[in-house]
């Protein structure tokens, strides 16, 4: 990620506060991929991120250059790289353990409730009609059927908080050219 920072304008600032100033990158300038190409599915690939797989990985993957993890973070408006890429598993439970105390706490502890007004159906011709939710609150969760209902645990939720961060888009390598060039143009 600090590959990315290497385009941005420097600026005087004292770090330490002790009267003596230095020569930074800027880091509250941002740059951003407009929202028109974002929704343009001819420039990106899907991907899920397996356990274990880091940004660098994945960038010399697909780029052949490790340095260029922040393009994914930036095609997929990833801020704190930390927290907004998947926890591996270890990760992940240590995450909860910190948050909840324990793993027993965050299983046995009620985030919400779902009513479940469309169970996922497989139609005629294999169509998959996926399952519909909503959140209610205790009281209308009460006067549903077993069928219907589901309380979602504090695990459950964080889990499905860092799955839905495994689904990332990854800039096709024929556009990173541009990308780069767009990207130095905009901070010199």
């Amino acid at each position: 990620m600090s590959h990315f920072f290497k385009y941005f304008p420097t600026i005087s600032y004292d770090l330490l506060k002790d009267g003596n100033t230095r020569v930074i990158q800027n880091p509250l300038v941002r740059f951003k991929i407009l929202n028109a190409l974002k929704n343009k599915t001819a420039l990106y690939y899907t991907y899920d991120i397996k356990e274990g797989q880091s940004a660098q990985f994945i960038a010399h993957k697909y780029y052949g250059d490790e340095t260029l993890d922040w393009v994914l973070f930036l095609t997929n408006d990833i801020i704190d790289p930390l927290y907004d890429w998947p926890l591996d598993y270890q990760d992940f439970i240590n995450y909860l353990k910190n948050k909840y105390g324990s793993i027993e706490t965050a299983l046995n502890t009620v985030h919400s409730y779902e009513w479940i007004y469309q169970s996922q159906q497989t139609l005629y011709d294999g169509t998959i009609v996926s399952e519909k939710v909503l959140n209610v609150d205790a009281e209308t969760y009460a006067g549903l059927s077993v069928n219907e209902k589901r309380e979602v645990s504090k695990y459950d939720y964080e889990q499905r908080l860092n799955d839905k961060k495994r689904n990332i888009k990854i800039l096709k390598s024929n556009y990173l050219g541009n990308l780069l060039t767009e990207v130095e143009r905009v901070f010199r």
